[in-house]
């Protein structure tokens, strides 16, 4: 099913950094020490995790992510400022990654487009030349933000990106919650002649409120082939046979993953005077898996 949907590129740090590091090896597992509590898939092998349990106010792990900056849109109309700093992204100390979108006064540094000074402030991380991987189950457990105008995601752009463009590099968004469709998931691809408002998407509808509780979000991603799971049920199956007459299949190569809450843009809509600040979402694991041997 179609739907509209506004391009998502990375942000111009990445256009100027973060091209260095390995892809991860298919071939060769790193050394993740014990399986984490739960982490455990009868099928799949642990290929890359972050249980954010570091102590209350660390701040978060640039060994595993890599901050984006600014203010100055994002493709979607954006109205927040990324910023690299604590007030925007820290540990709970109870096992918990919290990214906080703040409106902010007219007194704040952060500047965004036409040089006006920006009106809220978020965080979005990556994990660009840090972790990438082509196949698996890639996921993460989201208590998502609540609010008109608030737009949680975890999603992934592949490795090739900045050298190749978008949208010829690929995009999987595995979660999009917007907060004006409370109990809405979407999830989405975008890639050459099925991009922007020609994204192929597909949607599933919970009983509740999603900001009300922690779920996960899933795809299972092999050649020709990704699945959408929201708490292992599947709701979206995509291969080549759905894409449009001239649009290429780019997702069997590696990705590299992203976290983010927006405020505002032409997906999302904007904060009105219902939205109440701060609005947090809360991570409480990334992991990723590959196939087990036979």
């Amino acid at each position: 099913m179609l739907k509209l949907k506004f391009r998502r590129p990375l942000g111009r740090s990445l256009l100027l950094s973060l091209l260095a590091g390995n892809v991860f090896a298919q071939t060769a597992l790193p050394d993740l020490g014990p399986v984490p509590p739960g982490a455990a898939r009868p099928g799949w092998e642990l290929t890359w995790h972050d249980e954010f349990s570091a102590p209350y106010g660390s701040p978060v792990d640039t060994s595993k992510w890599n901050f984006e900056t600014g203010g100055w849109g994002w493709g979607n109309g954006e109205r927040q400022y990324y910023t690299d700093t604590k007030r925007n992204a820290i540990m709970d100390g109870s096992g918990r990654l919290v990214i906080t979108a703040r409106a902010e006064n007219e007194n704040t540094p952060l500047i965004c487009g036409a040089g006006l000074r920006c009106q809220y402030s978020s965080a979005r991380l990556n994990t660009k030349g840090k972790f990438e991987q082509q196949y698996g189950r890639i996921e993460a457990r989201i208590k998502v933000a609540a609010g008109q105008g608030l737009w949680s995601a975890f999603w992934m752009l592949g490795a090739r990106f900045p050298e190749v463009r978008w949208p010829n590099s690929g995009e999987i968004d595995i979660v999009e919650q917007i907060g004006r469709e409370p109990n809405k998931v979407h999830g989405t691809i975008h890639g050459p002649f099925h991009s922007a408002a020609e994204g192929i998407t597909g949607s599933t509808t919970l009983p509740r409120p999603l900001a009300e509780d922690f779920h996960v979000y899933a795809v299972e991603w092999s050649e020709n082939e990704i699945r959408w799971f929201v708490d292992d049920v599947l709701f979206q199956t995509l291969t080549p046979a759905n894409l449009p007459e001239g649009a290429q299949w780019v997702y069997n190569q590696p990705f590299f993953v992203i976290l983010n809450l927006a405020v505002g843009g032409g997906f999302s809509g904007y904060p009105n005077a219902s939205t109440k600040f701060p609005q947090q979402m809360l991570v409480d694991y990334v992991r990723a898996y590959r196939r087990s041997a036979p």
